[in-house]
């Protein structure tokens, strides 16, 4: 109901009210329980024009603060920001206790964002659309349980999908969901709302996308595919603080080919990238999905390793040995070894001390010989 209409009803019924009162003092006796009664019929009109004029006022706030959180999806080119946005508005609506956002990705992992939904819970979702292929308006989900569960608090009940087009290709590029536990399907108005949402996130979540693999090509090593210099040194600031802020622990490992230069002289500097290209290959093929891998410059490599120790940083080494022991890079020529120096976060360390002193037992390292690891806080090797 509009907000003044109501406004304007509720004054009308106060003037009513005013006006009955009036009668009453000039009435006999004999009105009393008719007035009474008239007086507690009006009472009880004016409690429920309270009650819509405050749910209209809290509808009104929300489709607001709606249309704010709309607004500002254009506003951002970050691809986290912009899903959070949507995650926000779409989880806002009536028994919605969960978002989700579904993107397909040319990698073969999609991504995945959620709000309300646990990692684990968000990445078990398998959205998909009918067996025949064709697209759907909406993916209704129903959820029933063993009677032994069904009683259980916090269970998803409910989920409704709708497709996230992709601007100006014709097909999609996910779905966009929300789930309740407490409501056991979704109707027509919400798939109304979440296609709204939709329409207008497709756009920013394209341009948020695009931007974002500009930014990856723009810090990947042409060479090697491992993380560049630049990324190197700005992710390692990041890295530093949040372990500060948490109290967790973060390892460094910095690597560096032995007799590089002999490896050129021998096969040449255009085969010799080849052997950069190939040693990066192994690096990246046996660190973690967490670690982060770089080159740093010519024949120098580094890998930081969040959550782990120096020890776990020597065994990624044994690793990385191994897999180049196991094929050699460039057949015929001399084998190739790795020497890494070793750095375990302090509590006095910024980025620049924590990479000097990983820098420094690499220079260590080398001094002692071929294929050596030492670290900053003690000999290993």
């Amino acid at each position: 109901m509009n907000l003044f209409l109501i406004g304007l009803l509720a004054g009308l019924v106060v003037i009513s009210l005013v006006t009955a009162i009036a009668l009453v003092r000039r009435s006999s006796r004999r009105a009393d329980k008719r007035v009474a009664d008239l007086i507690r019929s009006l009472n009880e009109r004016i409690n429920e024009l309270a009650k819509e004029l405050a749910g209209a006022r809290e509808e009104a706030e929300e489709e607001l603060r709606r249309n704010r959180v709309l607004g500002e999806l254009g506003g951002s080119i970050d691809l986290d920001e912009v899903l959070e946005h949507i995650l926000g508005a779409a989880a806002s609506g009536e028994d919605a206790d969960a978002a989700l956002v579904w993107l397909e990705n040319e990698r073969g992992q999609p991504l995945v964002a959620t709000l309300g939904l646990s990692h684990e819970e968000a990445h078990r979702q398998a959205l998909a659309g009918p067996p025949d292929g064709r697209r759907a308006r909406a993916i209704g989900l129903t959820y029933r349980y063993h009677e032994s569960e069904s009683s259980s608090n916090g269970l998803i009940r409910s989920g409704m999908a709708v497709p996230l087009p992709r601007p100006g290709a014709g097909d999609d590029a996910g779905y966009l969901a929300v789930f309740s536990r407490s409501r056991p399907s979704f109707g027509d108005e919400v798939v109304d709302e979440l296609e709204r949402l939709a329409r207008k996130a497709a756009p920013a979540i394209e341009n948020a996308r695009r931007f974002r693999e500009a930014r990856q090509l723009a810090d990947l090593d042409a060479l090697t595919g491992l993380h560049n210099r630049r990324y190197f040194h700005e992710t390692l600031s990041r890295e530093v603080a949040r372990a500060h802020r948490y109290d967790r622990s973060l390892a460094l490992i910095v690597l560096d080919l032995d007799d590089f230069k002999a490896i050129n002289d021998e096969v040449g500097h255009l085969a010799g990238d080849g052997v950069l290209a190939d040693a990066a290959a192994r690096i990246r093929d046996v660190v973690r999905s967490a670690d982060i891998a770089c080159r740093v410059g010519g024949d120098e490599f580094a890998v930081m390793l969040p959550e782990s120790l120096a020890a776990d940083a020597d065994q990624l080494y044994r690793r990385i040995q191994n897999s180049v022991a196991a094929r050699p890079i460039a057949p015929g020529t001399t084998p190739i070894v790795f020497s890494a120096g070793v750095a375990e976060l302090r509590r006095d360390d910024d980025a620049v001390s924590f990479f000097q002193r990983a820098d420094e037992a690499l220079y260590r390292a080398k001094q002692r010989g071929k294929a050596q690891i030492h670290s900053s806080a003690g000999e290993a090797g």
